[in-house]
């Protein structure tokens, strides 16, 4: 668009007009132009002027929408849930109510006890109070409060403002005579009138108020008639300014910056408000600090806001930005806090397929967890209560009838004993007889998964499992054996570290953990030392459940909580020493959550859960193996590993190289009972990978006599891994 020159004006005072890019129209600016000298026309040539327009550059940030304009703003909004959480919340609910239902009572109770030494109090002090009643009418009547007053006046001979005043102690000595006269005989009427009307209880009623009102008069200040039924604690009100300062003694600079002059200050999106059993707060933190930061320093937190520190738990929301926090301060501390009683304590039967009650979060709430469909990892230091949260979930486990139980305390303390009345298979200690049982149990259930598997294909086809994977009415069907079957093995890595069985082990857990849950097999395992090599990445990096108590490094959290937890701010580091029982739990795709296990379930507490599962299983006639006295069979029993032995004794030295094949026929000659697993030439090469073993390339003929290479085993190796093998022993 060009525009007109105004002839009216000087040429430095020419407009200039240029398009608003962000309005979307032409806007007018008018500035001064320097005068430029040319002989070929009157326009002085600047960069992005052209002729007289100039062009101003479109804004990176659109415009704000005006208030109240426009439905984005609308769609932007975030309601407010009407009712609290807690008033949603039906235990918490329960758990006002008791303690509301309780505190009444106890409150009457104390009273009721106590009434005999109230009355002789009241009674006490009935003549104290009569005077204190009787001297304060005389002074009322006497006008005894401008006394004071009067005298001065008189000491300072002031005659007219004595007059006054006097003049005005007459008027009220006559107006109070008068009022006190007109009460008293209506007060000696309605009692002549009460007397002839009320009945009799009333008057005595009436007679006890005002001796009872007469002696609380006559009461000191500081002995009260009544006692004190409760001492209540007062905890201190989290407010924005606790927040800040302690906030501010992290030495986290950003946080100092923002707080300090001309900086952006701390913001609280939301009214701090209480939460439970503590107060919530949301804070949103200084651009560039994130939730991580505060948790690494939760024990400086908790000194600033003069709170003990487990009171105080840190979170970050992850429904919001990565700067949100989430501050909960409880009113106890959370290892201190009186826990409501487990629900299932009292041997209630369970479904498998239903969450359950697991532990506790910081504000006293349940916290359920499913087993079904799911497999568990439990990790952290030692002495933390990571054996009594095993137990806890193979008691649950144990309270649902249908349910098989396999149990290995490989630590060898008896922690898992009280379960001995309900388990299926149950194994204590490493002893080699121990590993060896345990290697065959976890054979036969590698075998009844794959039956399983078989199983569920052939249902799916006819519509009986429409998901692939067990069903409550599937699993409760004993003809098809779909029952729930739960593995707990306490300190793992025994197992997995085991020189013979290791590999094995691994790789059967593996199986189970990818493809045990659909079909009904829970495996759950327990580690003091959650690294690659006690807790197989294979494993750890496929389980869908995980619990973490105190650990000691981001290595440790992120091998049991899952993958770059540690950054997300999900960080059991920062647990104490004296929060045992208390962990961060992820399970089912959830956010993390911190839960305290059930507290006060030691071995006797236990055992009566277990006799109550032991109980139902009598009832539904489920009850197996090492529950009813059965071992396994010797022929279920692990032999030795003698493959090495094996493979000596079916190739002769006179063959220094043999191919993988030729030697697994030969084995399969030799035991066809131990070697019938061993079809292909890979299977062979990794058991004896277990062993240390390699295999390679070798060259043999045919039985036509062609010539070939093929992956085979040279004899030599075989016999000094034998013989390096037999010297340990007798070393040892």
């Amino acid at each position: 668009m060009m525009t007109e020159h105004n002839h009216d004006q000087s040429p430095d005072e020419q407009p200039r007009q240029a398009v608003d890019a962000s309005a979307g129209e032409a806007r007018v600016f008018r500035f001064p132009v320097e005068h430029v000298d040319t002989d070929k026309d009157d326009t002085a040539t600047v960069p992005g002027v052209v002729e007289g327009e100039i062009v101003e550059p479109a804004p990176v940030d659109r415009p704000a929408p005006r208030e109240g304009t426009g439905s984005a703003l609308v769609r932007a909004e975030k309601r407010q849930p009407i009712l609290p959480a807690w008033a949603k919340n039906i235990q918490e609910f329960r758990d006002t109510a008791r303690w509301a239902l309780g505190y009444a009572g106890h409150t009457i109770a104390f009273h009721a006890v106590r009434c005999p030494v109230y009355i002789a109090r009241v009674l006490a002090r009935v003549p104290r109070g009569t005077l204190r009643l009787l001297s304060g009418l005389v002074r009322w009547l006497t006008d005894a409060e401008g006394r004071p007053v009067r005298s001065a006046a008189a000491l300072r001979e002031d005659a007219g403002e004595y007059l006054k005043l006097s003049i005005q102690r007459d008027h009220r000595v006559r107006t109070r005579a008068i009022i006190a006269a007109g009460a008293g005989a209506a007060g000696i009427a309605a009692f002549l009138l009460g007397r002839a009307m009320l009945p009799e209880i009333v008057q005595w009623g009436i007679a006890a108020a005002a001796v009872a009102a007469v002696g609380w008069l006559g009461a000191p200040a500081d002995q009260p008639i009544a006692s004190r039924a409760i001492e209540a604690t007062k905890v201190p009100k989290l407010t924005s300014d606790a927040v800040t300062r302690a906030l501010a003694a992290l030495g986290i600079s950003q946080i100092n910056q923002a707080l300090g002059k001309g900086g952006e200050g701390i913001g609280f999106p939301k009214p701090i408000s209480r939460d439970g059993k503590g107060w919530r707060a949301d804070i949103d933190l200084p651009h560039g600090v994130t939730p991580g930061d505060i948790m690494d320093r939760r024990e400086k937190l908790a000194s600033g806001l003069r709170r003990p520190l487990g009171c105080v738990w840190p979170e970050a929301d992850t429904s919001e930005h990565a700067g949100r926090l989430v501050l909960w301060v409880g009113d106890q501390d959370m290892r201190k806090a009186k826990q409501p009683a487990w629900p299932l304590r009292k041997g209630s039967r369970v479904d498998l397929f239903q969450p359950q009650p697991f532990g506790t979060d910081q504000r006293g709430r349940w916290v359920d967890l499913r087993l079904m469909f799911t497999s568990v990892v439990i990790g952290a230091i030692p002495r933390m209560g990571k054996t009594f949260a095993l137990r806890e979930l193979l008691l649950i486990a144990a309270l649902d009838p249908r349910a098989e139980l396999h149990t290995y305390d490989l630590k060898g303390t008896g922690d898992l004993d009280p379960l001995e009345p309900v388990t299926h298979v149950h194994g204590v200690g490493d002893d080699e007889d121990e590993i060896e049982k345990a290697v065959a149990d976890m054979r036969r259930l590698r075998e009844e998964l794959r039956r399983r598997a078989k199983l569920i294909r052939d249902l799916a086809k006819q519509g009986l499992a429409p998901e692939n994977k067990v069903t409550p009415e599937l699993a409760s069907k004993k003809s098809l054996g779909l029952h729930p079957i739960v593995i707990g093995v306490d300190e793992c890595q025994v197992w997995f570290e085991h020189d013979e069985y290791g590999d094995e082990l691994e790789a059967i857990a593996t199986d189970l953990v990818k493809r045990g849950p659909a079909l009904g097999m829970i495996l759950i395992l327990a580690t003091q030392r959650p690294d690659a090599k006690s807790l197989p990445t294979g494993i750890s990096a496929n389980v869908s459940t995980r619990f973490c108590l105190k650990v000691q490094g981001q290595t440790e959290n992120d091998m049991v909580l899952g993958t770059s937890k540690y950054k997300q701010g999900v960080r059991a580091t920062t647990f104490a020493w004296a929060d045992k029982g208390i962990g961060y739990l992820v399970g089912e795709g959830a956010d993390a959550q911190i839960v305290r296990t059930v507290a006060g379930l030691d071995g006797p507490a236990a055992e009566k859960v277990a006799a109550y599962a032991r109980a139902l299983r009598e009832a539904a006639g489920t009850l197996s193996g090492h529950a009813i006295g059965q071992t396994m069979q010797p022929d279920e029993t692990t032999r030795r590993d003698t493959l090495l032995e094996d493979i000596l004794a079916v190739v002769p030295e006179t063959e220094k190289r043999v191919w993988n094949e030729r030697v697994i026929a030969r084995l399969y000659e030799l035991r066809p009972d131990v070697y019938e697993t061993y079809r292909e030439a890979a299977d062979l090469t990794a058991a004896l990978k277990r062993h240390g073993i390699r295999t390679g390339q070798v060259w043999g003929t045919t039985d036509d006599g062609r010539g070939s290479s093929r992956i085979g085993i040279t004899r030599a190796d075989i016999a000094k891994a034998v013989t390096d093998r037999n010297r340990e022993r007798e070393a040892s």
